[in-house]
Order: C-alpha cells, then sequence, then structure tokens
C-alpha cells in the first residue's frame, strides 16, 4: 500500500500518527469500517476486544500471501530432506539396508516428512511477525488512554496520517458521519514521552 509523502504536525510540532474513533457496539464498527473501505482508505486498522465475524469483508482485507509462503517453503523443506537422504545413502556413501534397493524411497519418509514440517513451522512463524511488522517496541495508540479499553469493551478505528486519501478535517467528519464518538487525533511520539511507559522502561532496566 502506497504512503502519503506530506507530514501532519500538530501546534506543539509533533507529528500525527492518525485520527482514532471509538464505536459502541460491533456492528457500528462493522457499518462505519464499510465505510472507511468504501471512502478508498487503504493504510487504517480496526481494533476491538474480540474477533468480529465479517469484519475482513467490510475491511476490504486481501488474502495474506502467507500460506502461499508457508507451502511453497514447506515443500521445499521436503524436497531438500529428500535430496539430502537421496544424496548420502545413494551417491555418497551407498549402503544396502534391508536388501531395498540404493534409491528406495520408503525409508526417506520419515525424515522427509519432518523437515517439510520443520520448515513450515519455522516460515509460519517468521513469516507472520514479518507480515505484521513485529516486533513493534512502541505504538502511538498506546499513548491514549481510552484506546487501553480496547481489550475490554471499546471499539475503535484509526486512520493514519500516511494514508494518501488522510485530511484532519476530511477524516474526522468521515469518522463521525460513520457514528463515531471522541473522535480525537493521534500524536506519533517515540514512546518515552509517555511516562507510564518511561516508568515502565526504568523498572524493566534498573530493577533487578
Amino acid at each position: 500500500m502506497a504512503k502519503s509523502k506530506k507530514i501532519y504536525k500538530t501546534e506543539s510540532g509533533e507529528r500525527v500518527h492518525g485520527v482514532m474513533a471509538e464505536f459502541p457496539t460491533p456492528a457500528a464498527l462493522t457499518h462505519a469500517a464499510e465505510k472507511v473501505r468504501d471512502s478508498g482508505y487503504t493504510r487504517w486498522d480496526v481494533f476491538s476486544p474480540f474477533p468480529v465475524h465479517g469484519m475482513d469483508e467490510a475491511m476490504g482485507t486481501p488474502m495474506t500471501k502467507l500460506p502461499l509462503v508457508v507451502g511453497a517453503i514447506g515443500l521445499t523443506g521436503a524436497a531438500l530432506g529428500y535430496l539430502l537422504q537421496w544424496w548420502v545413502t545413494g551417491v555418497a556413501y551407498p549402503l544396502v539396508v534391508q536388501g531395498k534397493p540404493y534409491f528406495a524411497w520408503e525409508p526417506y519418509t520419515p525424515v522427509t516428512f519432518e523437515l517439510g514440517v520443520l520448515f513450515t513451522a519455522f516460515t509460519a512463524l517468521l513469516g507472520m511477525l514479518a507480515f505484521n511488522g513485529l516486533p513493534m517496541w512502541h505504538h502511538p495508540l498506546f499513548r491514549k488512554d481510552r484506546f487501553l479499553r480496547v481489550s475490554d469493551d471499546r471499539f475503535i478505528i484509526c486512520i493514519e496520517a500516511s494514508d494518501p486519501k488522510f485530511d484532519p478535517d476530511g477524516t474526522r467528519k468521515l469518522l463521525e458521519h460513520a457514528g463515531g464518538t471522541n473522535v480525537d487525533l493521534v500524536e506519533e511520539g517515540d514512546g518515552t514521552a509517555d511516562p507510564r511507559f518511561s516508568e515502565g522502561f526504568k523498572t524493566l532496566v534498573w530493577t533487578e
């Protein structure tokens, strides 16, 4: 997704991350997501205390490429495992085992399967982290007290300032027309400006 080159700053000079709004129910959140999607925004996200059925369709989220990557790497791992056994037992060190031919595929099955599973598992884990941009040590939304209740009973949409269609006033009006309340500007920050984070960081560093 393309990023806007415009940089928005507040009166205090702090860079703007985006605009967030709260919604009262999962249904209101879904309808608002449909409006944001239909308005052409591409860099935005939805936050809720639990998965909302149909949200992927409401957001217009394309199918992730992770299954294809995992499948390709898993098959590659299985093929490498099979070729390694074939080369070792049939070419480099030919050895008759249990009266089977050098290139019998049956004894290769367990190692081939296990290497396929191993490559698949590591690719799924590392691919998930990469596609989600993790690990992320700080996120601007954590500076908002209301956002902290998103794990309890809050439903939130945040449209990022890096979206090509982002406009401070227009985006705010869109969220208000979509039924959003407490529409608020989110500043970037670096994590250290938040006193809660600073205290937590000091505790993490200095407490034994």
